[in-house]
This record gives structure tokens, sequence and C-alpha cells, in this order.
């Protein structure tokens, strides 16, 4: 369902120095599993995620989703994901159902689906105490549950999320997690980035540790925990970007 083949993302820093935030990426996601992404801050994890979902264009190699090309058929990629950021702002002068709205009618739903699924996300989520109150005056995690919910409104096979926990209460968390594993059960393809372990251990069925633009390690738990000989995902993680910091100097 999402596939990448050496997948290559370039900036020029204010110095003119190339910073590569993404570089050679290989990565492989299936339906009904979520695939994690681990790395610490400014890893290339929000870069490559941004990169399948075609808010930004590959400096080289190729990237599928869904079966459509990210830089060929950008139109159809987007049609077949759901992408939550920790930088996706909503509207404030909006209220959530007017989100709710202005997204089915931006995704082409029907007015009779869009009435279906807004209601289903209202009430999943827990935002019908707070439905008609405007974007700007909701708490953090209000707010992220309406993002939530305007991510998976048009029911996406594929799910992008963007340390989708951050800032978050722990009730509040735990909805977030309890969401993305019936998605997994309903057999989505999703993308979890986070560097909360805990969070990755309880989620992932593959992760990936990302570390200055590449792949590090990858498998799942119990064999990211063999091939590093450590007794916990920290510190299997750990022994991977510090590894790679050393090969670096």
């Amino acid at each position: 369902m999402v596939q990448t083949m050496d997948l290559k993302k370039h900036f020029k820093d204010p110095k003119g120095k190339t910073v590569e935030a993404v570089n050679g990426v290989c990565i492989k996601a299936v339906p009904g599993q979520v695939f994690g992404l681990l790395g610490i801050n400014g890893a290339g994890k929000t870069t490559l995620l941004r990169l399948l979902s075609t808010v930004i264009k590959p400096t080289g190699g190729s990237a599928t989703v869904a079966g459509h090309d990210i830089a060929n058929d950008p139109e159809k990629v987007r049609q077949n994901i759901g992408f939550l950021s920790t930088t996706t702002a909503l509207y404030g002068r909006l209220t959530p159902v007017e989100m709710l709205n202005y997204y089915g009618a931006l995704y082409g739903m029907s007015e009779a689906t869009l009435k279906e699924r807004r209601e289903w996300a209202i009430d999943k989520f827990g935002i019908r105490g707070f439905k008609d109150r405007l974007c700007d005056k909701l708490s953090t995690g209000q707010k992220q549950r309406v993002s939530i919910a305007r991510t998976i409104l048009h029911d996406p096979p594929v799910l992008f999320l963007d340390e989708p926990t951050a800032g978050l209460d722990l009730v509040t968390s735990q909805t977030v997690m309890q969401f993305i594993e019936e998605c997994r059960s309903v057999g989505k393809t999703i993308l979890f980035s986070t560097h909360i372990m805990s969070e990755a251990e309880r989620l992932c069925d593959h992760i990936y540790v990302i570390h200055a633009g590449r792949i590090k390690g990858e498998g799942t738990v119990q064999e990211l925990l063999a091939k590093t000989g450590q007794p916990s995902l920290e510190k299997a993680f750990l022994h991977l970007v510090q590894s790679s910091d050393g090969e670096m100097r």
C-alpha cells in the first residue's frame, strides 16, 4: 500500500549548505498493520510523511501510495490518504461541525455520506459537547480530536499520523491510540511517527528507526532487540542512533 525506493529530500539552509533531510529511504507498508517511524526530533520523520502525502516534492527516488506515484499522480494519492501532522491547524473562526462540512466538500463527499460520516466522527471522538464552539476556543485535546475527525472523515485506506498524541493528556492519548488500533483491525495501512517508546511498543507491528534522514534499523520490537542485543526498545533505539552518530564522526 505504501512503498518508497531510495526516496530523497534535500534542502538548502540559510548559509547555502545542503541538508539531507531524507536520504535514500526504502520502506514498505502493507494493509492491516501499523508501521512506526521512530526517531528524535529532526530525524526526518515529518519530512518523509510530507513527501508521501505530496505536500513537498522529492529530490530523488520514488514512492507509491495506494498504487499511485507521489510525483506523477499526487491528486490520486491525496484521495487515498488521511494526514495528521503536529503543524496541521484548524480554522479558528469555524466550529468543528463547519470544519467537517468544509473538508467533506473538499473530499467531494455527497451530502448524505458527509452527514453520516460527520455524525459518526462527532460521536467517535467525543466532539458533540463542543461541536458548535469556535475552534479558537477549544483546548489542545479538543482541537486534536477535531483534527483526527477531519483526517478520517472520508474513510481513507492509508493514514499518515505524525506524533498524533503530542501535547495531549493521558485520557485523550488513550483515545487516539485506541482509534489507531481500530483502524488496524479494519485493514487500514498506518504510518505512525513518534519518539515515545511505550506508544511504539503498544501500536507498531513493524518499526523503522530513522536518524539523520536514513533508516538505521527496522523490524518488530523483538527483532530490534535481537539485532542490537539490548533488553528494551529504548536501549535498542539509543544503540542504533548512537552507533550512527559514531559512524558519521
